[in-house]
């Protein structure tokens, strides 16, 4: 309910009109968010009263009706959350819903559409020029395309951390006077905005499954955190991106629920060759977390009904690794960005894992491992010594188990089925499983299926459905079950890849109808287009919708960015400035920033010409990231321009790009470069070189063997003294490597005694 100039007022009901909070806006702000929320709850006549009085002491006069202190702008069924860009704040809002999936009483909505309203008043409004651009770039994240959410269910935990709730103490949420067994018995009565049910009971009392929400998982939790600590807790509802479908199965008359929900990243989230790794932080592209739930839908209610639950998760290769994009191409070159020795982002990675599962995490990789040229392999070839690098520190029963198995090839072959195969896999898998192909998208999703596939006969089993947990092809269950599972992946492709799947379960079941194949190349050109003209754009709409990127007047704009890198490595940007000046080259009296504008007389020369102070700034942004540090005018003075090319050789550039130090100076001129020189070492690194070395060192210097070898220069080489029993073990060896096998000895024959009686006796 808007005040035309001073204040809005949001009434936040439940769904029998019985208890109510009011959320009160200032308007009169042009840049700040003030929010009044009171914490008091209303029953109806209470908040009739209450609007009543703010219509009547907000009329331009007294007793005059035709002109209301209050008007109803609009209706709605939750806030996403409030976003600033260069003005003001605006509220997002959920006007349209629609129901997907109960799970105990608790209903799953999906948001069907949003209203955006600025919240200051156009008399205190300061418009900007580019506001309408970012509003622009945020709706491109299309809301009512795949976000859910509920009133009383975590969707961003599974069912089992869901479920230890009913068994913790209520203290949080629960006055003394009503006891926890009749807060579980109202909880499945829950079902609306507000989280208040019945008449009576306390207003403390909060009825619904709500924790901490896991934020990794929720996608408006920068949204909300301007107010999360100001508000009631009834009004933040977080939501998430991915899928959820429940599909209905009737077993003999027996209702049973199939529940599919997969939960996207919010950490390194974007589109295809946009995203790919991981970042520094060991969030990975393209992680969705997939929960199927299988219960009987003749109890609603979690504490009386039967659930089961299982969880898989998918994610691009933990590593450093790109694909460039400049030149488009159906396959760009996969390229590792950065030496990562001890696998440090894949042991951040599996610790998260691990720190959500427990163990065992297993991982399957389906990329390709023999190739004409190397492509995929690439990625198998880094992460697999990484994976037995981290093992070294796990427990036994901890370590992270690894399989490796090229789906691709397997397809092609026409002796092997690749279902049976992945069938064998499922049945062994013994704890979490975390699949990736390159994509993480046709071939990882039809593994996720077959690995659901043996899930679903285990949970039917275990919910007595079933007599043995074993379910066959072509039967109504599974065909219902595949169904669910080809949507879940129609909607994660379209997220990431631009496209629908391209190859399907049947595909790989080689069942696929002749129209299928001409619809897999029109799927592979919709995600060729997607990927080539509209991922960018994408890309900037999830970074501002995350909030990942945050306008300012004191920054480049978002679309002034050459990339996104350091908003997704908040690592490196973590150290203060003070701290960050240590592991840069310094000039005395010279800001090191690569973003400060030089004057001709700092730098001995004019870099960027005649050019505007904007364009010069832009220039800079884009060539910051890869260029070298600016080198000394002695450096500058030396190189030529023949030597700046990008194509000579690496000791080249290290020889023309830092300045020798002379520790033996004859001239005055060497005196003072020797001093330049020596007071920038001693800067960066805290140190200053001597002129000669101490008595002591050089004694030490002397002492300490330099080689083994008595001669040993570019020009001659000695080789070591090697004694003759050393030579006749490395001649018996070479002789044995042909297959000329020496005498034995006596002291063979004994060896040789020796060890079978040990053996064998």
């Amino acid at each position: 309910v808007p005040n035309a100039s001073s204040r809005y007022f949001l009434v936040g009901t439940n769904q029998a009109q019985t208890k109510h909070r009011v959320l009160k806006i200032d308007r009169t702000e042009p840049k700040d968010l003030v929010i009044i929320d009171d914490k008091h709850v209303y029953n109806q006549q209470e908040v009739w009263e209450l609007l009543g009085r703010l219509d009547l002491g907000n009329r331009t006069k007294i007793g005059q009706k035709g002109s209301s202190g209050l008007s109803r702008s609009l209706s709605a069924f939750g806030i996403v959350g409030f976003v600033r860009f260069l003005e003001g704040y605006y509220i997002v809002l959920i006007t349209k819903r629609r129901k997907m999936a109960d799970i105990g009483g608790h209903s799953i909505y999906k948001i069907e559409d949003t209203s955006m309203i600025y919240i200051p008043n156009d008399s205190v409004r300061v418009t900007h020029p580019d506001e309408a651009r970012y509003v622009r770039i945020f709706q491109n994240v299309d809301l009512s395309s795949n976000f859910y959410f509920s009133y009383s269910y975590d969707l961003s935990h599974s069912l089992q951390y869901n479920l230890t709730l009913l068994q913790r103490p209520y203290e949080l949420w629960s006055s003394p006077t009503s006891s926890a067994e009749e807060e579980v018995q109202k909880q499945s009565k829950h079902d609306s905005f507000d989280i208040f049910e019945d008449e009576g009971l306390p207003t403390q009392v909060v009825y619904g499954l709500q924790s901490e929400p896991y934020y990794k998982y929720v996608w408006n939790g920068k949204l909300l955190e301007r107010v999360k600590d100001i508000v009631h807790r009834d009004w933040l509802m977080y939501i998430i991106h991915g899928f959820c479908g429940q599909s209905k199965l009737l077993i003999y008359g027996r209702p049973v629920h199939i529940t599919l929900i997969a939960r996207r990243s919010s950490k390194f989230a974007g589109t295809r060759f946009l995203k790919r790794g991981a970042n520094c932080e060991g969030d990975v592209a393209n992680e969705v977390e997939t929960e199927q739930i299988v219960n009987d839908a003749s109890v609603m209610s979690l504490t009386a009904g039967s659930y089961s639950s299982y969880v898989q998760v998918r994610g691009s290769v933990p590593l450093y690794w790109s694909q460039d994009i400049s030149t488009m191409m159906p396959k760009p070159p996969i390229r590792l960005d950065q030496a990562d020795p001890y696998a440090h982002v894949a042991a951040l990675h599996f610790d998260q894992m691990l720190q959500r599962f427990g163990s065992p995490i297993i991982i399957l990789n389906l990329v390709k491992k023999r190739e004409k040229r190397k492509h995929e392999r690439i990625l198998s070839e880094e992460l697999y010594p990484a994976v037995i690098n981290l093992n070294q520190f796990l427990p036994p029963e901890n370590c992270i188990e690894y399989l490796a198995w090229d789906m691709a090839r397997y397809t092609k072959s026409k002796l092997c089925n690749v279902l049976d195969r992945l069938s064998m896999i499922a049945e062994n898998v013994t704890g979490v499983l975390r699949t990736n192909c390159v994509d993480c998208l046709d071939r990882t999703n039809t593994a996720q299926f077959m690995v659901g596939k043996c899930a679903l006969a285990y949970q039917l089993y275990a919910l007595g459905m079933i007599d043995k947990p074993k379910l066959q092809f072509d039967t109504d269950c599974v065909r219902l079950f595949e169904e669910l599972y080809e949507d879940h992946g129609d909607t994660l492709s379209l997220q990431y890849g631009g496209s629908q799947l391209v190859h399907r379960v049947k595909t790989y079941r080689k069942i696929a109808p002749w129209t299928q194949h001409s619809k897999d190349i029109m799927q592979t050109l919709s995600r060729y287009y997607s990927n080539a003209f509209s991922d960018a754009d994408r890309q900037d709409a999830i970074n501002l919708f995350l909030q990942v990127y945050q306008p300012s007047e004191s920054r480049p704009h978002l679309w002034e960015l050459p990339t996104d890198f350091y908003l997704h490595q908040r690592n490196t940007m973590a150290l203060p400035l003070d701290r960050r000046r240590e592991f840069m080259p310094k000039t005395v009296g010279v800001d090191p920033s690569p973003f400060t504008v030089r004057k001709p007389e700092e730098t001995g020369k004019s870099v960027l010409g005649s050019k505007s102070s904007k364009e010069e700034t832009l220039l800079q942004r884009k060539t910051a990231a890869s260029a070298p540090p600016p080198p000394s005018e002695e450096a500058i003075s030396s190189t030529s321009e023949d030597d700046s090319e990008d194509d000579r050789d690496d000791d080249a550039s290290v020889s023309q790009r830092s300045t020798p130090i002379k520790l033996l100076t004859e001239s005055g001129e060497s005196t003072r470069t020797q001093e330049i020189q020596q007071q920038s070492v001693k800067e960066p690194y805290g140190l200053n070189l001597a002129e000669f070395p101490a008595a002591k060192d050089l004694l030490i210097y002397e002492r300490e063997p330099v080689s083994c070898f008595p001669e040993d220069s570019i020009y001659s080489l000695s080789p070591p003294q090697v004694d003759r029993d050393s030579r006749e073990e490395f001649e018996s060896s070479v002789l044995t490597g042909r297959g000329q096998v020496r005498a034995l000895c006596r002291e063979d024959m004994l060896m040789y005694r020796e060890y079978v009686k040990n053996r064998y006796m």
